[in-house]
């Protein structure tokens, strides 16, 4: 099956387009309420969906195909400097049943592996390819990209739940020129969006987040955080197509 259309969806579209599935519609409207919530701790979440910034995209259980042709087409838009600030969110069909942690686990990483194996476009000589690297970030079309799995199957972190389907955000890094690591506004940005997370989840931030370019920290494992507060053991799903030589 392919979808009738690939690209970006933007807040209209869910008002006026006829062709999108049900499941869609209603994954959207959890979106939505969730994170125009006056407590929801991401500020540029609540703000770029309040003002209709962000765009979405799907894909379906039997069709992935309109995930790469999505993000390469949101990426167009940072050519414009009006676009730095938005953000891509990517609804996954939801399983017939809900799955666990590691069910989405598994399948978010098939997805960035899905994505990579793809692309066209060669990674930077510079950029490590094993994820092991504390300067490891996931690359597509060339950009890298933040990207961070949300999911049902979490029950105590409550922000990283934004429905019944899995939803894919993908962040260029381009978004936090003037927020990166130890600079002034990414350490004070940082405090205050923890300080909320922690309130939402009452839990304590999770001991695998940290800032890019930490020298002790892996940011793969960032990506898709445990529903506890346990660090995530073990290799990255992710194989960089020059390792599998």
């Amino acid at each position: 099956m392919n979808l009738t259309t690939h690209a970006l969806l933007t807040k209209e579209d869910f008002q006026t387009r006829t062709d999108l599935p049900e499941w869609l519609l209603n994954e959207y409207q959890t979106f939505h309420n969730t994170v125009t919530d006056k407590t929801f701790p991401c500020y540029f979440g609540m703000s770029g969906e309040l003002k209709g910034e962000l765009r979405y995209a799907y894909v379906t259980q039997d069709d992935w195909s309109n995930l790469p042709a999505a993000v390469s087409s949101f990426l167009e838009l940072f050519d414009d400097p009006k676009h730095k600030r938005h953000g891509l969110f990517v609804f996954v069909e939801p399983f017939e049943t809900e799955g666990s942690i590691e069910d989405y686990r598994k399948q978010f990483w098939e997805l960035l592996q899905y994505m990579h194996d793809v692309d066209k476009t060669e990674w930077p000589l510079e950029a490590p390819r094993d994820p092991d690297h504390y300067l490891w970030d996931f690359t597509f079309d060339g950009e890298p990209i933040f990207v961070f799995g949300n999911t049902p199957a979490y029950k105590q972190r409550k922000t990283r739940h934004l429905g019944n389907a899995m939803v894919l955000g993908f962040q260029p890094r381009r978004i936090f020129e003037g927020l990166k690591g130890t600079e002034k506004g990414g350490v004070m940005s940082r405090e205050k969006v923890r300080a909320r997370v922690e309130a939402w989840d009452h839990l304590p931030t999770h001991p695998d987040i940290s800032h890019f370019g930490d020298p002790t920290h892996n940011e793969w494992k960032q990506f898709f955080i445990g529903d506890d507060s346990e660090p995530i053991q073990g290799k990255c799903p992710f194989t960089h197509k020059e390792m599998k030589k």
